[in-house]
């Protein structure tokens, strides 16, 4: 029985607790709002200094895909003694022959903007170019939009000339 009251007046004591003592225990509107602009301006850091990081992998898996490109492009002419022609493009390296039954390249390639690899046969300094026309999927540009091109993957095996 004793220790029915003792329970009795802790609940009393609890139902009496002032309104003004509950307030100081959470946060301000304005305390929330400082704590969203920071988060805000935190991620708008992070986000710019990665887009960067973002635009050169693209580049370079365009690089990448290019150079396997060329390789498939050496075997072809290796094998039938010439390079595609326009109308036969990349994609004659997917297609299966009694020579490649699996093809040489798997898929056609689309670059990392999603556009397709441009096939120009004879290129302007070499017998074929692979063209990668970069974010603004139009010739020319500067940094990210910038053209990558075999040409220029070539150059750099051979160390520049």
């Amino acid at each position: 029985m004793h220790y029915q009251k003792a329970d009795k007046s802790l609940v009393r004591k609890a139902l009496l607790i002032r309104p003004s003592r509950l307030r100081g225990r959470g946060f301000s509107l304005v305390e929330l709002m400082v704590v969203l602009v920071i988060l805000a301006l935190l991620s708008g850091i992070v986000t710019f200094s990665v887009r960067g990081y973002l635009l050169r992998s693209k580049q370079n898996l365009a690089r990448l895909e290019i150079g396997k490109m060329m390789q498939a492009m050496d075997t072809f002419y290796a094998t039938f003694d010439r390079y595609p022609t326009n109308e036969e493009g990349i994609a004659i390296l997917t297609a299966k022959s009694d020579e490649f039954p699996e093809g040489l390249l798997t898929f056609t390639p689309v670059d990392p903007w999603g556009t397709e690899y441009e096939y120009r046969s004879p290129g302007l300094e070499e017998p074929y170019e692979i063209v990668c026309f970069g974010a603004d999927k139009r010739e020319g540009g500067e940094g990210g939009d910038r053209d990558i091109t075999s040409v220029e993957l070539s150059r750099g095996k051979r160390g520049g000339r």
